[in-house]
């Protein structure tokens, strides 16, 4: 396999930086991976999912959204709302560029992103989600301590993942507006949830409530003893 990189455009118009992981042959499909919350197309799980897909013949986008890794934007602007969009805005370059993938997958916040974008897109086969939360507003429990200071200032500026992020009011005010039981049932597509049963960032019961709120195939596979 050999990787390249490519620049992907936001729903608002931004360049984003992506990262194709292609196989040495002729794809046998295409696929599309929605990174974490605040994390980068290279972190372990998107470097290392999509490069073991192409081995096995599954081309791969990842991308860094808005205000993240090496994309334009700034991430106090975003919202979970936008990255749905702009993963709809990415299958919709790889569709006119290459193929539209087939598969799409998301780590945490990024599957959260997966299971509400992937309605929107028709030619899509399957999702596939690791370690995602049930609902997207579970990424502000981590900071709950400080959301008054969103209150009070419009935003507040946090340490995650050994970089500062600044999360906005509207940021916040989006992920509550937020209904995975409105949207997950609507996915129809068939569905692999994976979640290690020690996850103590994201607990398994995420995965217990993603699998029984969306509709049959579905299938859920604990992770044992990953961390």
């Amino acid at each position: 396999m050999h990787s390249f990189s490519v620049t992907v455009p936001s729903s608002t118009g931004l360049n984003l930086a992506g990262t194709v992981d292609m196989p040495d042959s002729e794809p046998v499909a295409w696929a599309l991976f929605s990174h974490c919350f605040t994390g980068s197309r290279f972190t372990p799980a998107a470097s290392r999912v999509c490069k073991t897909l192409a081995e096995a013949g599954v081309a791969c986008l990842r991308f860094d959204f808005p205000g993240l890794g090496q994309s334009e934007g700034k991430f106090e602007q975003t919202s979970f709302s936008m990255n749905v969009d702009d993963l709809v805005s990415a299958y919709s370059w790889l569709e006119e560029t290459f193929e539209a993938p087939k598969i799409l997958i998301g780590h945490s916040l990024g599957g959260a992103a997966a299971l509400k974008a992937g309605a929107r897109m028709p030619k899509l086969t399957c999702v596939a989600t690791i370690g995602a939360p049930f609902d997207p507003a579970h990424a502000v429990l981590h900071f709950a301590d400080r959301i008054s200071e969103v209150d009070e200032n419009g935003a507040v500026t946090l340490t995650l993942g050994g970089r500062d992020v600044t999360i906005s009011k509207p940021f916040l005010e989006d992920l509550a507006e937020i209904n995975p039981e409105a949207y997950i049932p609507k996915l129809r597509k068939p569905l692999l949830i994976l979640h290690s049963p020690l996850d103590t960032t994201v607990g398994i019961d995420n995965a217990q409530n993603i699998f029984l709120t969306a509709r049959y195939p579905k299938s859920l596979v604990a992770l044992d003893k990953a961390d």
